[in-house]
C-alpha cells in the first residue's frame, strides 16, 4: 500500500496544470501531430476544441520528473473530440506523459492504447489519464477504452468510459502493469455479459481500484486476474518461481450495480476488496475462478472481501451469491463484517461461503450500515 501512496502523491505532483515548459496550442490533426511529434520535456500541447480524426501513433514520448510532456484541451467544458480510425491514439514506450480532458468515440480498436513496444525488460512508465471521455468503442468485439500492457507508476481519474467492446472488451485492460491507481471514474455498459469493465492480468501487481462507479459494467464490473497467453506476461513466467496472474490488488470504496457478478477473483495471488457497496447483482456476488491451467501457477487464492455492503434480490442470486470455480483455493479466502440484504426475502440474506465468516451480518436494513461497511464508510 506504501507503494501506491507514493506513487499517487508523486503523480499528483506532475499533474499541475501549466506549470512547466511551453505551451504549443493546435487547432486541427496536422498541427496536434506535429506538436506530439516536437515536444520537449515540460511541453504542453494544447488542443482547441473541435475534431482531430484518429490513428495517432508516437513512440518514444519522454517527459522528465517534474516536466512532464502533457496534451490538454484548451478548454475542458468543450473537450477536443478523437474519432474516426481503428485507435484513437497509441503511446509506445512512453514515459512523463500526461493526457488531460480529452473525448474519444467511436473507434473500432481501443480508445487509447499504450504499450512498452514489446520490450518487457522497460516499461512505459510515470503516465496521467485525466478527465477523458471515452464511449462507443470497439462494437461486437475485443476492444478496450483504454488498453495498457507493461505500465508502471500511472494512474487514471476522474474519467468517464462508457459502452466498449462486448466480446471480451474491458473498459480499461491492463495486462503487466504495476502500481497503478484508478479512481473517481465511471464505467457504464448496456448489459454486455461478455465484457468486462476493469481488468488487472498477466503479471499485474500493486493496482489499487478506488472509489470509482460502476453501472452494468459487464459481466465482471471488475476481474481481478484472467487469463493471459504466457508470452506477455510482465514480468515473464518463470519455471521455479510461483506465478500468478495477478497480486496485491485492492479494490476499495467503490459503488456497482448490476454486472453477473461484481467482483471476480481470477488466478490472482492476494487480493483485498472492502468498503464497496454492491446493489443488484445480476447472479453473484463474487466469483473465484482459476482459468490458467498452467502448472507453474498458483490456485487462485489469499483473497480478502471484507466491510462490503451487498444489497440482492432473490431471483438473482445463484449458488448462495459466490460461484467457486475448480483447482482454487477457496479455504485461503477470509470474509468478514460483510453486510448482506436480500431486499424480498431479508430472511434468506445470508449468504453461502467457501468459509465462515466473520461478524458478517445478515438482513438488517442497509441504513444501519452506514458508517460501518459499504463505499460511505471508506475513509481512506
Amino acid at each position: 500500500m506504501k507503494l501506491i501512496s507514493l506513487s499517487l502523491a508523486v503523480l499528483l505532483f506532475l499533474s499541475v496544470p501549466g506549470a512547466f515548459g511551453l505551451d504549443v496550442p493546435v487547432r486541427d490533426g496536422a498541427e496536434f501531430r506535429e506538436a506530439v511529434m516536437s515536444a520537449k520535456p515540460g511541453t504542453r500541447v494544447v488542443l482547441a476544441p473541435g475534431s482531430y480524426g484518429g490513428g495517432y501513433q508516437f513512440t518514444g514520448l519522454h517527459g522528465e520528473p517534474g516536466k512532464p510532456i502533457i496534451i490538454a484541451a484548451a478548454d475542458p467544458a468543450q473537450p477536443p473530440v478523437f474519432n474516426e480510425r481503428a485507435v484513437g491514439i497509441h503511446l509506445s514506450k512512453p514515459a512523463y506523459v500526461e493526457l488531460h480532458d480529452l473525448r474519444f468515440e467511436r473507434h473500432s480498436g481501443n480508445g487509447i492504447n499504450v504499450d512498452d513496444g514489446g520490450d518487457t525488460s522497460a516499461a512505459a512508465h510515470h503516465l496521467t489519464f485525466r478527465g477523458l471521455q471515452i464511449r462507443d468503442i470497439g462494437g461486437p468485439q475485443n476492444a478496450d477504452g483504454i488498453k495498457l500492457s507493461g505500465v508502471e507508476d500511472f494512474i487514471v481519474a476522474d474519467c468517464s468510459i462508457e459502452r466498449w467492446g462486448t466480446r471480451g472488451g474491458s473498459a480499461i485492460d491492463m495486462v503487466g502493469c504495476h502500481r497503478g491507481v484508478i479512481e473517481k471514474c465511471v464505467f457504464r455498459h448496456d448489459e454486455a455479459p461478455e465484457a468486462t469493465g476493469v481488468q488487472s492480468k498477466g503479471g499485474s501487481s500493486e493496482i489499487a481500484i478506488r472509489r470509482n462507479t460502476f453501472e452494468n459494467a459487464g459481466g465482471r464490473a471488475v476481474n481481478i486476474g484472467g487469463s493471459t497467453g504466457l508470452p506477455y506476461f510482465r514480468p515473464p513466467v518463470k519455471d521455479d518461481a510461483e506465478n500468478a496472474e495477478a497480486l496485491n490488488i485492492r479494490v476499495e470504496g467503490n459503488r456497482f450495480s448490476g454486472s453477473m457478478t461484481p467482483i471476480a477473483f481470477v488466478g490472482v495471488d492476494s487480493a483485498f476488496v472492502r468498503f464497496n457497496t454492491i446493489e443488484q447483482p445480476g447472479r453473484w456476488a463474487v466469483r473465484i475462478l482459476q482459468e490458467n491451467q498452467d502448472p507453474r501457477f498458483v490456485p487462485c487464492r489469499n483473497g480478502e472481501f471484507a466491510d462490503n455492503l451487498v444489497i440482492f434480490e432473490s431471483g438473482k442470486w445463484s449458488e448462495g451469491g459466490v460461484n467457486v470455480g475448480g483447482k482454487t483455493s477457496p479455504g485461503s479466502f477470509k470474509f468478514a463484517r460483510n453486510w448482506w440484504l436480500c431486499l424480498d426475502r431479508p430472511d434468506r440474506s445470508q449468504p453461502r461461503l467457501p468459509v465462515p465468516e466473520t461478524d458478517g451480518v445478515y438482513g438488517r436494513p442497509a441504513s444501519e450500515a452506514k458508517g460501518k461497511a459499504g463505499a460511505d464508510a471508506f475513509t481512506e
